[in-house]
């Protein structure tokens, strides 16, 4: 966990972001109107089930969606830079010092064709105007530092011959070389056994606060979030429901999903206790309800949920909930 922070600290505004797909069937909303905020030298857990849209909010953000996806509206600002607004030349300019993502398979993620110290060694030479022999010693560099052992030796290595948690390792010092204000880290652990995961986690904390960037998480791991998280925004069906610092909202979620979730870890069932789950499934994107969009789902469900959307609104100190009941989550 890190400081105390202010929103003078805010590095990141993700505000009214919204993304369509066009489908044969027609276009779908996958994204509707997310707004959160990331702070420097924090970590936001962007947290939900697959499906929520919580990676197509962080390819949204980097300018990487599908042909089949658009930008509708909304603003992603990183240092006050819109990038949605932004020309071509400014979001190239922005991509690596301004903001960077991991994506979770690193094997696809690396170019097959090309040595590793080769892709390393490429942002240096675009954003910093290195020669090669500067931008290859920069790179060493950086897979010391992120813990690639003998560097020297294997920066002509080709991605598939280093083990997933070395491969992901170098995925990380990709995105951190030019030392970015904002890193998107898209499950960023998954597929690696639990000890890797760790210093996979261990890594990020370090570079986190050595180059005071703000960790966006994006996850559905809730033991990964309230151990690596400052804050966290949860999703549910392209919608954010809840948000707050995390240790608030896992101690007491003022959104039924919120409590679903939580209420589903099965440390918290007693020996011989039946496992907890939410009934049902998320709904279709093209089947989105007009109302609340967890009503289908929801012990708390009245007329009035099914009539019309709640709006996210304040639940406390830096929190925020989007439930007309959200006093009766906790005993729901």
């Amino acid at each position: 966990m890190t400081a105390e922070l202010d929103e003078t600290d805010t590095v990141l505004e993700v505000d009214g972001l919204t993304v369509d797909i066009r489908t044969p069937a027609g276009t779908v909303r996958a994204v509707d109107a997310v707004s959160f905020t990331a702070r420097r030298g924090e970590t936001l857990a962007l947290l939900g089930e697959s499906g929520c849209g919580k990676s197509m909010t962080a390819r949204a953000a980097v300018g990487l969606l599908e042909p089949v996806a658009d930008v509708t509206s909304g603003a992603v600002r990183v240092d006050g830079t819109d990038l949605i607004a932004a020309d071509e030349r400014t979001r190239r300019a922005l991509a690596g010092p301004g903001i960077s993502i991991v994506f979770q398979d690193a094997l696809t993620a690396l170019n097959p064709v090309y040595p590793v110290g080769t892709q390393l060694a490429e942002p240096f030479r675009i954003h910093r105007g290195l020669s090669r022999k500067a931008a290859r010693e920069e790179a060493i560099a950086l897979m010391a530092r992120v813990g690639i052992p003998e560097p020297e030796t294997r920066v002509d290595s080709y991605p598939h011959q280093f083990s997933g948690g070395m491969r992901q390792r170098l995925l990380i010092a990709m995105a951190v070389a030019l030392s970015p204000t904002v890193l998107l880290a898209d499950e960023p652990t998954t597929a690696l056994d639990v000890t890797v995961q760790a210093q996979i986690m261990n890594l990020l904390k370090d570079l986190r606060e050595e180059h005071r960037m703000a960790v966006v998480l994006i996850t559905h791991d809730l033991a990964l979030a309230a151990e690596e998280a400052d804050r966290v925004v949860i999703m549910y069906a392209g919608n954010v429901v809840e948000t707050g610092p995390v240790d608030e909202v896992f101690a007491n979620p003022r959104h039924p999903y919120s409590k679903g979730l939580l209420d589903s870890v099965p440390e918290h069932v007693r020996p011989g206790e039946q496992l907890r789950s939410i009934a049902g499934s998320p709904p279709e994107l093209a089947a989105i309800p007009a109302g609340c969009v967890y009503q289908d789902r929801c012990p708390l469900v009245r007329d009035r949920c099914r009539a019309s959307r709640p709006p996210l609104v304040a639940t406390g100190a830096g929190r925020a909930a989007a439930c007309f009941y959200s006093s009766e989550v906790s005993g729901a």
